[in-house]
């Protein structure tokens, strides 16, 4: 005998997506979503309430955890982290915004792979020293940058810890997304062990640092015909308008 399933429980996602598309404070949006989808299922008040404060329980070491390594790195930022990292590597001439950032991609999907996904990160490792790295790197080879190239290399730091972390922790056979996969699939009558999920992880992650990989790539070029030209184009005029004469200087 078949049960009907009520889908008016999922209209707290459309909840969460309409909030942020909406830039909502996220913290409302998620409450909201919350007591949106107990009403939806049904759920007495005290009920939702009683879940809710369940879930504060559980989690509330979390922002110490988050706290704890901002601090810290905000005090390595104020003693010089950061200009260090521009310093250290316009030392090094054959560095560019592009390689660096492949190192790092590799680097990164290699220590997720393993379960080591703690080693990298937007806070504790792309703001204080990948991004300002790729930005040395650049001004190195090409001078001052505009803030639009500095944002962009930013963007670049940014998006390539999202793809080595994303990619490479799906071959960690302990990630919890891999749990779940299979977990679901033994409910539904099919059996497949964790590692041979993890294995097939592999080639996604290949494929994800060959992709990005030419993407960053793409950028060393796009960076180097963009800024190269405006140096030139800067080097070309500067002449001419010392070899214009003034209105005064005519006999």
């Amino acid at each position: 005998m078949q049960t009907t399933v009520s889908l008016w429980p999922l209209i707290g996602v459309a909840v969460i997506i309409v909030g942020f598309l909406l830039r909502f404070n996220p913290m409302l949006i998620v409450a909201v979503a919350a007591i949106i989808t107990g009403l939806a299922a049904h759920f007495p008040p005290e009920k939702i309430l009683a879940e809710i404060g369940t879930g504060f329980i559980k989690t509330r070491n979390i922002p110490l955890i988050i706290l704890l390594p901002l601090a810290v790195i905000g005090l390595l930022e104020r003693h010089g982290l950061r200009e260090r990292a521009q310093t250290w590597i316009s030392g090094i001439k054959a560095a560019t915004a592009g390689r660096l950032l492949i190192v790092y991609l590799l680097v990164r999907e290699l220590t997720a792979a393993v379960g080591l996904t703690g080693l990298g990160g937007h806070p504790q490792m792309v703001r204080p020293l990948i991004a300002p790295m790729a930005e040395g790197a650049t001004e190195t080879r090409f001078g001052k940058i505009s803030d639009a190239v500095r944002f962009k290399l930013r963007a670049f730091s940014a998006a390539t810890d999202n793809v080595g972390l994303f990619f490479g922790e799906d071959i960690f056979v302990a990630f919890g997304a891999i749990v779940l996969m299979t977990t679901f699939l033994k409910e539904a009558g099919i059996i497949v062990e964790p590692i041979h999920v993890a294995v097939w992880g592999i080639p996604t992650a290949i494929c994800a640092f060959l992709i990005h990989g030419f993407r960053l790539y793409l950028l060393d070029r796009k960076l180097d015909r963009e800024l190269r030209g405006n140096a030139n184009a800067g080097n070309t005029a500067a002449p001419a308008q010392r070899a214009q004469p003034a209105a005064g200087d005519k006999a």
